[in-house]
């Protein structure tokens, strides 16, 4: 950092200010499973705008106080979690069999540490659960019993099914049985999509990142996509970027989305803007592989970046000192 014949003073103060706390970042997703732009009403943007500016102000308020990037994500993921508008924690989508099967991830950038759950309910916030993987256990994914059984040892709380029942979900699952009985392919991406997830740079440069999912309408027992896969749908190093993915989750598994962005930051030396474009807009978007979706990002400067190769994504950011932002579609 110092250059050749710099004095003493010049070194110390750029060694206070390497230390010094740095503004923070934060960027949000519900999901690129929107409704299509003619079903959305006023009111209905209106709701989802809401929700997204309380979930901001629910990570926000962790950074401002000081907080870590690993925490914002966390509080931002369960207050994502708990609105039914969204397809995780409460407002999770059904399987063909009609059941309601959860996955959730959270990674922290500073030594890479990551914990993941898969087909879980019960547990009110997934996401904690997943923390408690990366927290309590030698291990990275944990699923079915093992997961329940490691959430109550953690006393995380637990709902009855009445609780993550939402009609709205319920009749999509009957819709897209009614599809699959007829033979047609179900092209609605609020049906067919939906993940939740945040990524944030702290002040101290720290960046993180947690993402959490109900699948996919109708999916089949057992499927699991995406959200849980470190490098696929969520990622977070301090050197290069943090990452929370939505979208046609098998297809950002094959590409290793989440990770190719930090490839292609660390070993091309790509910005993250242009890092992120190129995964969702070439990779995910190619012919027979392509993938519908977007994601969420920030590099360790505390850039954000926010690209999706669909009609819309749930998304909104915010940054120290700056009023939050919201948007539905491009």
């Amino acid at each position: 950092m110092g250059q050749v014949g710099s004095s003493a003073s010049e070194h110390a103060s750029r060694r206070k200010r390497d230390v010094s706390p740095s503004p923070y970042s934060l960027a949000v997703h519900g999901g690129a499973g929107t409704h299509p732009r003619t079903r959305m009403t006023d009111a209905m943007a209106h709701d989802y705008h809401t929700a997204l500016k309380a979930v901001l102000s629910a990570g926000e308020a962790v950074l401002r106080d000081g907080g870590s990037a690993l925490d914002a994500v966390t509080q931002a993921v369960c207050a994502l979690e708990d609105d039914p508008l969204f397809n995780s924690g409460r407002g999770a989508v059904f399987t063909a069999t009609g059941a309601q099967e959860m996955d959730a991830a959270v990674m922290d950038g500073t030594d890479r540490r990551a914990g993941a759950v898969a087909g879980v309910f019960g547990p009110r916030n997934p996401v904690r659960l997943a923390r408690a993987v990366m927290e309590r256990t030698e291990h990275v994914l944990l699923i079915g019993k093992g997961a329940l059984d490691l959430a109550r040892e953690a006393g995380l709380p637990f709902e009855e099914a009445e609780y993550f029942f939402t009609q709205s979900h319920w009749d999509a699952l009957q819709e897209t049985l009614a599809l699959q009985a007829r033979g047609e392919v179900d092209d609605d991406p609020w049906r067919r999509h939906g993940t939740v997830g945040a990524v944030a740079r702290d002040r101290e440069g720290r960046l993180a990142a947690a993402t959490s999912t109900g699948g996919m309408t109708g999916k089949a027992p057992g499927r699991v996509g995406d959200t849980p896969v470190i490098g696929a749908g969520t990622f977070a190093d301090n050197a290069t970027c943090a990452v929370s993915a939505t979208g046609h989750g098998e297809i950002f598994m094959r590409w290793c989305a989440a990770h190719e962005i930090d490839a292609r930051m660390r070993l091309a030396a790509e910005p993250l803007w242009a890092a992120a474009r190129h995964v969702v807009e070439v990779d995910l978007d190619q012919g027979a592989n392509a993938g519908s979706g977007g994601l969420i990002a920030v590099d360790a400067a505390g850039n954000i970046a926010m690209p999706f190769n669909c009609e819309g994504m749930y998304r909104g950011h915010v940054h120290e000192g700056a009023a939050p932002e919201t948007a539905i579609y491009r």
